[in-house]
């Protein structure tokens, strides 16, 4: 088993930008070291140059003291080491055991042996106590469930070196205790783990070590047990960004009704009502499965309703699709921006004005001044990194990411009235969130409607105006603000 991995002078540009600069730090066996920074740091070009995904152009990967270079990820495979990204790399149409054990297939001759792949699947399952059927396809279960079976993926394999990219975003609070197990038992194996994660809480739980980049270049390297959050964050950020929440400007009043949701009933959720303001933040708090998603996908139009009814200014409406509901003024950012939110190999011209095209014509013709004008207003006002309009959006970090999807709902050309906000600051660093948090406050105060879903209390809580509570597709409790506490949601989330 390997003791350590040193990087060495590690460099990697991109045209417009220098993503790693002279990067230099060495990680134990049997150590967990956190790799920090904000969106756009570094962090992720470097665990693709670990994996051979985009090899680095100078500077040297060495394990033992013995020089590594991979061209593939599968050359790094082969080196024991496993990388688990943000981004799935799973199929959907296959099953859940084909997928962990997608290149160490079990055969008796030239044929699968699916009885032992059924059991050696069955026994991973059983080792993250996921109740999910070997058999299942992946592309039926959850983004939570996807994630775990990636996680699995890493595990079967019983690497030497073990990177983990946000591993947690789309996790409960049950799976992240049953992964964070998981990756202590894997320390005490003493393998080399290296875990990028946003969430201060999990780095001072779970880590050992700390190294911190900021724009490509390595700022810190510190032992978690002799550092602090504040500490941290002024290495990420350069700055001290204080108590976020309390720095917030806010909605302080709100109009009349805009949105009622009256006993709505899909498959998933079951009598769901609620009254959305102008100028209005609701907060929907609930644990992975809760029915919060189902909830803001039947009102935008995105599945089927059985019952109940959606009144929207008054008047009730009926969409049979998410372009209704957009017509209508209703946008919606998705909890899955790479799979639902984005087209990642258009640029973040096409990605801001795709949902007003119509509008960017003069005759049958895109009008491209039209097109450069709006996307560069969004670059603007949501202070995007990107040295072109014209630049890929698969390129960008997950916070300006998120920024272009924003950029899209809120651009000049459109009327949104309701922005709907699914998981939008997922595996998005602090000054990013803070950035974030304030626009969401923006929005309110120049009178849209903001629901806003998230699987982090803290931040459901503090950012609200009203917190709506959800449990196995119903609501369970709704409260203000001021007389919100995470005992008191968490009681409700867990009440079923």
């Amino acid at each position: 088993m390997a003791s350590f991995i040193e990087f060495s002078n590690i460099s990697k540009g991109f045209p417009g930008v220098q993503a790693l600069d002279d990067v230099s730090f060495r990680v134990e066996g049997g150590r967990v070291c956190a790799l920090l920074g904000e969106n756009g740091a570094g962090k992720s070009t470097l665990l693709k140059a670990l994996s051979g995904d985009q090899p680095p152009d100078s500077g040297t990967i060495s394990i033992d003291g013995n020089l590594v270079s991979f061209s593939s990820p599968n050359d790094a495979i082969k080196a024991s080491i496993s990388v688990i990204y943000q981004e799935r790399q799973l199929i959907p149409g296959m099953s859940v055991m084909e997928n962990i054990f997608i290149d160490d297939l079990p055969r008796k001759g030239v044929r699968i042996d699916k009885a032992t792949l059924r059991k050696k699947t069955q026994d991973i399952l059983d080792d993250f106590s996921l109740d999910v059927s070997p058999t299942e396809l992946v592309g039926r279960l959850s983004v939570a469930h996807q994630q775990m079976i990636e996680i699995m993926k890493a595990y079967r394999r019983d690497s030497d070196i073990i990177a983990f990219d946000e591993p947690t975003a789309p996790l409960s609070e049950a799976e992240i205790d049953v992964l964070f197990k998981m990756i202590k038992r894997l320390r005490d194996k003493g393998k080399i783990i290296i875990y990028v994660s946003h969430r201060m809480a999990e780095i001072f739980q779970v880590t050992d070590d700390i190294v911190v980049l900021k724009d490509g270049h390595l700022v810190a390297e510190l032992k978690t047990e002799d550092t602090s959050e504040p500490e941290l964050i002024s290495a990420m950020v350069g700055r001290d960004i204080g108590d976020t929440y309390a720095k917030l400007s806010r909605n302080e009043e709100f109009g009349g009704v805009l949105l009622e949701v009256n006993n709505l009933e899909t498959e998933d959720v079951h009598d769901i009502s609620f009254k959305l303001r102008k100028g209005e933040i609701i907060g929907f708090a609930g644990l992975i499965g809760a029915g919060r998603t189902e909830v803001v996908r039947a009102i935008f139009g995105a599945d089927p309703i059985i019952s109940g009814d959606i009144i929207l200014e008054g008047k009730k409406v009926k969409f049979k699709s998410p372009k209704d509901a957009i017509k209508a003024g209703i946008a919606l950012c998705p909890e899955d921006r790479k799979e639902q939110g984005l087209v990642l190999a258009r640029t973040i011209s096409n990605n801001v004005t795709s949902a007003v095209l119509p509008q960017m014509r003069t005759g049958p013709f895109l009008d491209k001044r039209k097109e450069r004008k709006l996307a560069n207003n969004a670059v603007k006002k949501y202070s995007i990194k990107t040295p072109t309009i014209e630049k890929n959006v698969i390129e960008l970090s997950g916070g300006n990411q998120q920024k272009v999807i924003l950029g899209r709902w809120t651009s000049e050309e459109m009327v949104t009235k309701i922005l709907i906000l699914d998981e939008p600051t997922k595996g998005i660093d602090v000054g990013a969130k803070a950035e974030i948090y304030q626009t969401v406050c923006d929005f309110a105060k120049a009178g849209i409607a903001v629901i806003y879903i998230s699987s982090e209390l803290t931040e459901v809580i503090n950012l609200s105006d009203t917190i709506v509570v959800m449990a196995g597709g119903r609501i369970t409790g709704t409260m203000t603000r001021q007389d919100a506490t995470e005992e008191g949601v968490l009681k409700l989330a867990m009440h079923n």
